[in-house]
């Protein structure tokens, strides 16, 4: 099944291509191909005597004295005027050739008639030459007859008096700026000084379109040499005695409109003077509201071919369907569409150039139908040092009218009928639509239409290609939201400083230091971090969430998207509060890393137990031991809980996911007008917005979040599960405390001693007791007689702080020197003693044994409270503050969800931003999740290990 490729320039002189066997074939004697290569023809000077397509053709050679062939090919003839390269007949300027009589009887000479050019008929031979037609009314004007001789001027195929005011010699270059090429254009040597003259000296409204369409094609040229747009310009100043068009300044009679003026500053006044006359609404309830766009269209040659609506794709050089070419003009539809197309295809589906003057159509105040000039800013403009089509500068624009999709004409060099050299092609076209302001709800400024041309030197069309861009723009001034963003972010970021130097006097205080020092500082950043993380995470919300709101639930138009440039602010602070957030976590996961921790056992041994000595062969009575099991019990409770959440981090992410993707929130992040979550699979998909992407997830998130922990916190915990609140009674009913130090002065105390004395006891005892504590026959469990409170935040002195810190670096085997340690004993025993005197140490001290340093119960104030510090210094003696919120999951996760969840809604928007997927977003924070999991449940094991000589074998 495999054939050779080969194609009709392939074949050769005297090769043919047979369409049947898609291969070059031989042509038969006296024969060549065609020129379209699909057939054999005969060669000059022989007839065809029989012709059944391809190579069944047969030819004869003409005699000596009838070397001629007639144009059919199928007789031979006398020429008494000599042969063409083709071997038939030829006649001399103004004469028709003749090869049969009227009846159709075939003539042995062929005749050459000269057509009459007297005043009676007029007549010249027409461009065949085969009949003859009245010749142009310029020559008979000038000359009173069909010739143009000297000293008359022939230009163009139009006769002009030399007497005549003719306008300057024209200069039939193009100018192809991005190629640094400036070539003759064959279509400009022909037509352009033709069509001036006319244009100047008759007011001919062809010749006048032609010369307009031929400045466009020379991107507008401001130069001020006689070129296209030089003519045209010569022509427009000195024709103001013309008038005007439609009270349009700047269009002048028989002139086609391709100028608004050249002063500096015009462009904002064409732009933003006037508001289009319209009021749009931002969606319909029926039918979805369009913008009617009209374009008069022009061929080369100065024609009016027909007004054309832009449905249909007029403008959009990459194909695609009817409904998604059209969707690019429904109102509030942001449209792109790019893609690839090969020169080939250009030159064969524009090989004659169309012009465009674009217009909006709308209603008038009376019902009239009428339209609104839109204005053309050529961004390839030919400009002057006057003029500079680039930057945001609006007063330096030079606004144009008339403009073209390819331009395949004027880079033909020589003949017209070839490949040309250079060709011109719209590559990048852009509608704007801007929004009025200090306006009325849904008016607009009139549209602007920008356009980037490529230049493209044509070597092999089939493999050449060229990247096209078409899109709908919506816009609006977006300066006073950047000014109330700018300041929200000042004010919040001052309310920030001022948050953070409180929370670092608090840090101070808890710290037991008053000295400002290097540690200070570092402290008070890494608190303004987070707030600053809080500020951008608010403010980027905000936004996301305003903009969402009220851009797709408007009814009038009021407010648009900013356009993907003016999101990079969004962007940024995005990235800045995810930074500053992620700052804020690692410094929240080393704290809770290296909290000091502490588990307090109240048991007490029950009896005396015969005890061997060692090395005496002796026995004595000893205390029985107390069973190490509670602790360890309590010891992997706690490891349990250091990662445990307010909400179920994987029910987040994947409902997260699947209201965006399956439900279809995602839809609204798209920059149209539609509100609706389903898109159909042949409607056009318009880009998504980013700020509107980070509005939806973050919506979704907090949404969701608060849900889950509405459901945790009323029901769940309530009814189910409280893993914090199992804890407090777990410790209670196994007879030990936590005693944790988040600072070196500050941390939290959970009060565990049992009720009952013991808790080191059998099963019966054990339901026993609970029976007596649900039935009120025992006293209650707070530290404090006649009272619950089993949570507290304490804020012990510097002297406990002292004693706990001597006890603690026996107990941690790694600190102080050597020569300290007890040298007889070895490092376990070491451990056991340090253990056991910080157990009685911590015991001693609640009961109050040590006067020297006692604490006090109170009540925290409710501005204590609110900023999370303490007012009251415990100088002589420490402070247990009641604390019924359990606030002692401020060193687990459970106490610092908030921070959590925004680090993970910022690193999911952060990704999604980044990659345009929900889907990876997903995976990857729920990746993150579970690494920093792992990462706190390791390190956390091991300091819970380190801290608590319990042994991390036993923590499972």
């Amino acid at each position: 099944f495999s054939l050779p490729l080969q194609r009709p320039a392939d074949c050769g002189q005297s090769h043919y291509f047979d369409a049947s066997r898609l291969s070059c074939r031989p042509c038969g004697a006296h024969q060549r191909p065609n020129p379209g290569g699909s057939s054999c023809v005969c060669q000059p000077g022989y007839r065809m005597v029989s012709n059944n397509d391809g190579s069944s053709v047969i030819c004869e050679k003409c005699p000596e004295n009838m070397s001629g062939v007639t144009q059919d090919g199928w007789n031979c003839i006398i020429c008494p005027k000599g042969l063409t390269s083709e071997g038939k007949c030829k006649c001399l300027n103004n004469e028709i050739l003749v090869e049969r009589s009227m009846d159709g009887v075939l003539l042995n000479e062929a005749l050459c008639v000269r057509c009459n050019g007297s005043e009676q008929s007029f007549s010249a031979s027409d461009v065949t030459g085969s009949r003859c037609v009245r010749c142009e009314q310029t020559f008979i004007n000038v000359s009173k007859s069909c010739d143009c001789s000297s000293p008359n001027i022939l230009t163009g195929g139009l006769c002009f008096s030399a007497s005549e005011n003719l306008p300057p010699k024209g200069v039939a270059t193009v100018r192809f700026g991005q190629l640094g090429i400036t070539l003759t254009s064959a279509w400009f040597l022909k037509n352009l000084q033709s069509s001036a003259a006319a244009c100047w000296l008759y007011s001919n409204l062809t010749a006048c379109q032609a010369l307009g369409n031929m400045c466009v094609m020379n991107m507008n040229s401001l130069s001020s040499s006689t070129d296209a747009c030089g003519l045209f310009h010569y022509i427009y100043v000195n024709t103001a005695q013309l008038g005007i068009v439609h009270s349009v300044a700047f269009w002048r009679h028989t002139l086609p409109w391709l100028y608004y003026g050249d002063h500096p500053g015009l462009a904002s006044q064409v732009l933003e003077a006037n508001h289009f006359p319209t009021v749009f609404t931002f969606k319909e309830t029926d039918k979805d509201l369009k913008l009617q766009f009209l374009a008069a269209s022009f061929d080369a040659a100065g024609n009016f071919l027909k007004w054309q609506s832009l449905e249909g794709g007029i403008l959009q050089l990459c194909p695609d369907t009817q409904t998604k070419l059209n969707a690019a003009y429904v109102f509030g539809t942001t449209y792109q569409q790019s893609c690839k197309i090969s020169v080939s295809k250009i030159l064969s589906d524009f090989a004659n150039p169309i012009f465009y003057d674009l217009f909006l159509e709308y209603n008038g105040d009376n019902g009239q139908q009428s339209l609104w000039a839109v204005p053309v800013l050529n961004l390839n403009l030919q400009y002057s040092e006057m003029f500079v089509n680039q930057g945001s500068n609006m007063n330096n624009w030079l606004l144009t009218r008339r403009f073209f999709l390819v331009d395949a004409l004027s880079g033909k060099e020589t003949d017209l009928g070839k490949l040309p050299r250079v060709i011109r092609i719209a590559s990048k076209i852009t509608i704007s639509i801007r929004l009025a302001s200090h306006t009325r709800r849904g008016t607009i400024y009139p549209p602007l239409v920008t356009i980037a041309y490529t230049d493209v030197l044509v070597q092999n069309p089939e493999t050449q290609s060229v990247m096209v861009s078409f899109s709908v723009s919506y816009e609006m001034n977006q300066s006073e939201a950047k000014v109330q963003t700018d300041i929200a972010l000042g004010v919040l970021g001052g309310l920030a400083v001022l948050w953070s130097l409180l929370k670092t006097a608090g840090w101070k205080r808890r710290t037991g230091s008053s000295i400002i020092d290097l540690q200070t500082v570092l402290k008070f950043l890494l608190f303004y971090a987070g707030d600053l993380a809080n500020v951008f995470f608010i403010i980027t919300v905000g936004k996301g969430i305003y903009w969402l709101v009220f851009f797709k639930g408007q009814q009038f138009l009021f407010v648009l998207l900013p356009l993907p440039s003016q999101e990079e602010d969004f962007v940024t602070y995005v990235a800045c509060a995810f930074s500053l957030k992620a700052l804020q976590f690692l410094q929240l996961l080393v704290s809770q890393l290296t909290i000091d921790i502490f588990f307090i056992d109240w048991e007490r041994p029950k009896g005396k137990v015969l005890k061997a000595v060692e090395g005496k062969g002796v026995t004595k009575s000893a205390a029985a031991p107390v069973s190490i099991w509670r602790t360890y019990f309590i010891a992997n409770e706690w490891n349990e809980i250091q990662t445990v959440r307010k909400i179920n981090p994987l029910f987040q992410v994947l409902a997260v996911l699947f209201f965006l993707e399956v439900v279809g929130f995602s839809n609204l992040a798209l920059m149209d007008s539609s509100s609706s979550l389903s898109r159909s699979s042949e409607s056009y998909i318009a880009p998504c917005s980013r700020i509107l992407r980070f509005g939806v997830s973050a919506a979704l998130w907090l949404a969701i979040a608060f849900l889950q922990i509405l459901f945790f916190s009323v029901f769940y915990e309530k009814f189910v599960e409280d893993k914090i609140s199992q804890f407090v009674d777990v410790c209670c009913m196994s007879n030990i405390s936590v005693f944790l130090l988040q600072y070196s002065c500050f941390g939290y105390y959970i009060h565990g001693r049992s009720v009952h004395g013991h808790a080191d006891t059998n099963m019966e005892e054990m339901n026993m007791n609970l029976k007596r504590e649900a039935e009120n026959l025992c006293s209650q469990r707070g530290l404090v007689p006649n009272t619950d409170g089993q949570t507290f935040q304490i804020s012990i002195s510097r002297k406990m702080r002292l004693h706990y810190d001597r006890i603690h670096e026996t107990l941690t085997r790694k600190r102080g020197p050597a020569r300290l340690l007890d040298s007889s004993a070895n490092t376990f025993e070491q451990n056991v003693r340090a253990y056991n005197i910080m157990n009685r140490f911590l015991n001693y001290f609640i009961d109050h044994v040590h006067k020297e340093i006692d604490y006090i119960v109170k009540d925290k104030l409710l501005l204590e409270r609110i900023l999370g510090m303490e007012f009251m210094e415990p100088i002589d003696k420490s402070i247990f503050y009641n604390d019924e919120e359990q606030s002692f999951s401020d060193v687990l996760y459970y106490g610092n969800e908030s921070t959590l969840l925004i680090f993970d809604i910022l690193f999911f928007s952060v990704v999604d931003l980044a990659s345009q997927s929900f889907v990876l977003a997903t995976i990857l924070t729920y990746l993150q999740q579970e690494i920093f999991k792992c990462i706190r449940n390791s390190l956390g094991k091991k300091n819970l290990a380190s801290k608590t000589l319990v042994d991390e074998r036993f923590l499972i």
